[in-house]
């Protein structure tokens, strides 16, 4: 059970796939899928006057931690 645990990868924003802030390439490398559809989505969310693309990006931006 503990080498399970030390071998599950935490949600970080990415270093090296990154445009602006590494955030959907991070969430891209934590649930294994391409960086493609993350950026997809938030330009989809974005589309609508921009807020709702904006606010959940920020957040993300603040609460999740850079990649060391």
């Amino acid at each position: 059970m503990e080498t399970q645990i030390s071998q599950r990868q935490r949600l970080r924003r990415s270093r090296h796939d990154r445009v602006l802030a590494g955030v959907c390439g991070g969430l891209a490398e934590f649930f294994g899928i391409s960086t493609f559809w993350f950026r997809l989505a938030f330009l989809l969310l974005f589309l609508p006057g921009g807020l709702p693309g904006i606010v959940p990006y920020t957040i993300l931006w603040i609460i999740i931690p850079k990649a060391r």
